[in-house]
């Protein structure tokens, strides 16, 4: 996988050039000289990058990909689309979604009230706001507020409850009013078909969401008693996120577009929209064996279109117009977490580092010798004679026959003889070389937090595509696992036999070595935690100008320890002189060791938690890893 699985998942976003991956789009500079110039300015820890040439590239495919696919089928319906907030609320990330999306009528939707604001402040006049979720008398009178402001808004009914609260605010709003405004209603249905997957359950008769269809027919004389049947406009319906399958969808928009047929034939006549939710998928697998969707993009928007259009035709209804409110394929590839790599952990079985004897154990002796002859042919049998001659000296280092440099000596051979056949005999690929691969696999120590940056690997099990951003002219060989920097042992990337990730044999006392954690735009920034109070990375904006050339702007560092403390209201106050006292009155101190160690304690404190180490660079330098 020297490619990293970049045919797989990149979608053309990068290349590899030569040695390093680049931003495929315009001069096409590599991630490394990006890291590296921000690096420079002095910004410590993981960095999160962000393309917005990218968020418009995916809009502008979706937008085109339905266009193409409404003129192939004659479709008379409009095509409209907004971003769910919950999947990305980062103000770099939102504030260059709305300037890109510019000419695409394209909106927000909402879910909580701090969502609803965003939307009403950030989405342009006329362009669509959906609002779902749960809802409140507060929130749903924000809705009519936004209407009254001419925002183009729809909010949707989750229960009876909330159609109740919507017509009690609708009347206290318009009461006096001779020109009353509304926002236009939609209903959520709860569908008898549901997903696939780990957000199976967003979709069918066990939904945490959405109308029956005795409530929904109760919600239609109830729209209809209370003169709102004019505003119903939408009917919506979602399976789930991550839609890896397109069957369970198709049987969906057939359920979903014949309720939208039974009502407007039943007279909800302003009716003139299908929402058919998110779950458009991402491709995240690096290897060609676990792809994750079996459908392009061409595929949905023909099935959407195919099926709306064939349903109204046989219903005899207007073509009604579709929305889409897919966030993941919008956000996913737009950012990239860069990370160096602080350590190799099992570095200490080279060669450098046994300790042989003037007259080694006879056993001993034999792995010198193996380690010193094996070759292609006799590679497997070596290898095994290594394996059973390290089960006799463990048992005799335990009946102590064995000292611990012999012990270190075994440990050091037959791990460089393992590493020694499995390339001898690499393309051969036995079960019993990739078992082996567990016992030599590398360590690697990674400047960030897992449970901080890619919050789904930790609770859910999403993999994401992980690459170095240099060395790929290069074969990489050392099977790969990686550790972040928390006190948590569920922070690893363990190295998985079958869906393998190999890494780079790196001297890091001579050169840094940085990984790119790519499609993680999506989610993983609002849902990350501050386990062991590790924030949000720092994070930059990378933008083209005309001539090409990129630019590195909107840079914001990460949180430094007392903004963190202050975040979970601690008295910061109280913590700097509590602090300072303990410094000032210590009989430990010299009066000069405390003026010098208030002023390193206060400069610690200006910065964040993530890690620093110093590493020798070149023979003659040092530079610093962080």
């Amino acid at each position: 996988m020297k490619n990293f699985g970049l045919n797989i998942w990149g979608d053309d976003n990068f290349i590899i050039d030569g040695d390093t991956v680049n931003i495929n789009y315009a001069s096409k500079p590599s991630l490394l000289s990006i890291t590296e110039e921000i690096r420079e300015k002095g910004y410590k820890g993981p960095l999160l990058l962000r393309f917005p040439h990218l968020i418009e590239k995916q809009i502008s495919t979706l937008f085109n990909t339905f266009a193409k696919a409404k003129k192939e089928f004659g479709y008379q319906g409009n095509f409209h689309a907004v971003f769910p907030l919950k999947v990305n609320q980062y103000p770099n990330f939102i504030n260059a979604l709305m300037e890109v999306s510019e000419g695409y009528d394209y909106g927000l939707e909402a879910g909580s009230k701090a969502e609803l604001i965003i939307a009403m402040t950030k989405t342009p006049l006329g362009a669509p706001i959906t609002v779902n979720g749960f809802k409140d008398k507060e929130m749903i009178a924000l809705c009519f507020i936004a209407a009254k402001m001419g925002h183009n808004i729809t909010v949707t009914i989750e229960g009876i409850g909330e159609l109740k609260t919507i017509i009690q605010v609708h009347e206290e709003f318009n009461q006096q009013s001779t020109s009353p405004i509304a926002p236009k209603i939609g209903v959520r249905i709860r569908l008898h078909s549901s997903g696939i997957g780990i957000w199976a359950k967003s979709g069918g008769y066990t939904s945490k969401f959405g109308l029956t269809s005795t409530e929904l027919l109760e919600a239609y004389e109830m729209l209809k008693e209370h003169t709102l049947l004019e505003n119903l406009w939408m009917v919506h319906f979602h399976i789930g996120s991550q839609m890896g399958d397109i069957a369970p969808l198709k049987k969906a928009l057939r359920e979903a577009g014949n309720i939208y047929a039974e009502l407007k034939r039943r007279g909800a006549t302003a009716l003139s929209a299908i929402n058919i939710g998110g779950g458009l998928a991402v491709e995240y697998s690096q290897h060609t064996a676990t792809q994750e969707r079996n459908y392009s993009l061409n595929e949905f928007a023909n099935d959407v279109v195919y099926l709306m259009q064939e349903i109204a035709k046989r219903k005899k209804v207007d073509e009604p117009d579709i929305f889409t409110e897919s966030g993941r394929y919008i956000a996913a590839a737009h950012s990239v977490l860069v990370a160096p790599v602080l350590e190799l952990f099992s570095q200490e079985y080279n060669e450098k580092c046994l300790r042989p004897k003037k007259q080694n154990p006879p056993l001993i002796q034999e792995l010198f010798d193996l380690f010193a002859t094996i070759n292609r042919t006799n590679a497997r049998e070596y290898l095994h004679d290594a394996l059973d001659h390290m089960e006799s000296l463990l048992t005799l280092f335990d009946l102590g026959y064995i000292d611990l440099e012999d012990r270190s000596n075994t440990e050091i051979l037959v791990n460089l003889i393992i590493k020694k056949a499995i390339f001898l005999l690499r393309d051969e690929g036995t079960d019993e070389l990739k078992k082996l691969q567990d016992r030599i696999q590398e360590r690697y120590l990674i400047n960030f937090s897992a449970f901080q940056s890619l919050p789904d690997f930790w609770g859910l099990g999403q993999h994401f595509p992980i690459m170095p951003l240099n060395h790929l002219s290069d074969k990489p060989t050392n099977p790969a696992s990686i550790w972040d920097i928390t006190c948590d042992s569920d922070g690893e990337i363990g190295f998985d036999r079958d869906l393998p990730l190999y890494l780079h044999d790196i001297d890091l006392s001579k050169e840094e070595y940085f990984l790119g954690f790519f499609l993680t735009g999506a989610y993983q920034e609002v849902l990350g935690m501050k386990h062991n109070l590790f924030t949000h990375p720092t994070e930059a904006v990378i933008t083209f100008d005309t001539e090409g050339k990129h630019h590195i702007e909107h840079l914001i560092e990460a949180q430094n320890l007392m903004d963190v403390l202050d975040d979970l209201d601690y008295d910061t106050g109280i913590i700097d002189k509590a602090l300072k006292y303990r410094i000032e009155e210590s009989t430990l101190i010299t009066p000069d060791e405390k003026r010098e160690l208030l002023g390193k304690i206060y400069l610690y404190l200006s910065e964040n938690s993530y890690l620093k180490t110093i590493q020798a660079i070149s023979e003659s330098t040092q530079g610093e890893i962080a």
